[in-house]
């Protein structure tokens, strides 16, 4: 029997999702952000003065890669560090203003980029995709 990629739902998973972050990225560049920023922009709205370690298991991210995407974001001016209050060995990532400022139209670009994924969708067909997705995810987290 041979491979049906259009019958994978790991090929299909892994096209949409490549579709979704190549939409989102020319959506969110003219502002300034990577996706991997744009990632932990969410995280910090919507809680800031999270630690890189907290960041990291939120995002589910390698500690290299989330030390890396700070240092850029930091660059940016889009956080800055402080020692933790309760911790004086680690440091907590604050937003700055710029970085506040960019929350909706950031958000707006990736509710734009949904809506063209799910363009031709009823609402009720959005609601189930989206529970589809949520426990293949579980499935795959717990197996």
């Amino acid at each position: 029997m041979t491979f049906q990629k259009e019958r994978s739902a790991g090929f299909l998973a892994n096209h949409m999702a490549r579709l979704f972050a190549n939409g989102l990225q020319q959506r969110i560049r003219p502002l300034g952000l990577a996706p991997a920023q744009f990632m932990t922009l969410l995280a910090l709205w919507d809680e800031d003065g999270l630690t890189q370690r907290e960041l990291v298991q939120r995002l589910n991210v390698e500690q290299a890669t989330m030390a890396n995407t700070l240092i850029r974001m930091e660059r940016d001016g889009l956080i800055e560090r402080r020692l933790h209050p309760e911790d004086g060995r680690s440091q907590s990532i604050h937003l700055t203003a710029k970085a506040v400022g960019l929350r909706e139209p950031a958000i707006q670009a990736a509710r734009s980029q949904n809506e063209v994924a799910l363009t031709g969708f009823s609402e009720d067909e959005r609601l189930v995709f989206l529970d589809l997705m949520r426990r293949a995810i579980a499935s795959m987290q717990a197996g």
